[in-house]
């Protein structure tokens, strides 16, 4: 009986978050620096997915902003927040640390990297054209990852959580220093790599949603796929290992479903920091413990901040725009001190 009534009681939990994300995403629609009515985002959104020609007549441009600027805007936001978040779980999981998260081993070094590299020399691919610039985001960040493993797996077999850690950041202080070398040899383009590696969702329509969806669908589906294994691994190696679980294989596995949801985010909204520390923690807060849980919560609450914040990013300056990593440091620096200082 007290199963059932948890389990009913987390349901509730699950309900109540996803209709303050689908409240959250009709806000981060609404407003900008022309305001539009929640009434009307809702009734173009409904009428767009339907198909059914409006009841009253409404002004083309709100239809405009709303379906090709905001919305994709905000639904790329937080897919995006869900996978960083999504990610960050894993991370605390298997290196069991809280205050880990996927860019402690380079991806976002390594994705900073490639977004350089093409930036700097100004290459473009014949095919895929503007998106050049997050699929070479996206192979260094996977590269970096498969490097930093292979190099802890010739030092420490098991793959402990300390060699991973130690040899993932080594490998991001090198890679920012190799990128800090290039910027000084080509000061013109400074100003563009700062602002894509502090994050923005500015001018990013559907076709970058469509870009992200296979990232999120693989990583999420390979991630949940192990929660059971994740729960197991919480108690220990030796005891992982004595119920039959390969530990060493498991980390691997997870890390590059990990490392998939956070180089497709990376490579396609520039660096974002601290969504992934911060959502993993609010969310055992309100499930518990089990990964089955804890990940599609953490998803909801990541997405749900990082929409809050680029709305933030985009209304406090308007007509400006600040940088979406610059607004998640200022909310996440206090946090992540608060997390470090309560588990000392």
């Amino acid at each position: 009986m007290r199963c059932i009534l948890r389990r009913m009681k987390t349901t509730g939990k699950f309900a109540a978050a996803i209709l303050a994300a689908l409240a959250i995403l009709c806000i981060g629609s609404s407003l900008g620096s022309s305001s539009i009515s929640l009434l009307d985002t809702v009734s173009v959104v409904f009428h767009k997915l339907s198909g059914r020609p409006f009841k009253e007549r409404m002004d083309l441009k709100i239809v405009s902003i709303v379906w090709n600027l905001r919305l994709p805007r905000a639904f790329l936001a937080f897919i995006v927040g869900g996978a960083l978040a999504v990610s960050g779980t894993v991370f605390q999981s298997v290196l069991k640390n809280p205050l880990a998260s996927p860019f402690i081993v380079g991806v976002s070094s390594g994705a900073s990297l490639g977004a350089g590299l093409v930036m700097l020399g100004g290459l473009t691919l014949p095919l895929i054209g503007a998106f050049t610039l997050p699929l070479a985001g996206f192979l260094f960040g996977l590269a970096t990852v498969f490097f930093v493993i292979f190099c802890a797996a010739k030092i420490d077999k098991t793959l402990s959580n300390n060699t991973i850690i130690l040899f993932g950041m080594v490998f991001s202080l090198f890679i920012n220093a190799v990128l800090t070398a290039l910027v000084a040899f080509f000061r013109d383009q400074l100003k563009n790599l700062l602002y894509w590696q502090m994050g923005s969702f500015a001018l990013k329509g559907w076709n970058y949603v469509g870009l992200m969806l296979p990232f999120l669908i693989i990583g999420i589906l390979g991630t949940i796929g192990y929660t059971r294994e994740m729960d197991i691994l919480t108690f220990g190696d030796e005891q992982a290992k004595s119920i039959g679980v390969n530990t060493r294989g498991l980390r691997i596995r997870l890390l590059l479903f990990s490392t998939i949801l956070t180089g497709g985010a990376v490579a396609l909204s520039g660096v974002i920091g601290f969504v992934d520390l911060i959502a993993p923690h609010l969310a055992r807060k309100m499930v518990g413990a089990k990964h089955k849980d804890v990940i599609p919560m953490a998803f909801i609450i990541g997405g749900s901040l990082l929409v809050l914040t680029d709305l933030i990013a985009r209304t406090v300056v308007s007509p400006s725009e600040l940088p979406v990593g610059a607004v998640t440091a200022i909310i996440g620096a206090p946090f992540f001190a608060w997390v470090y200082f309560r588990k000392k």
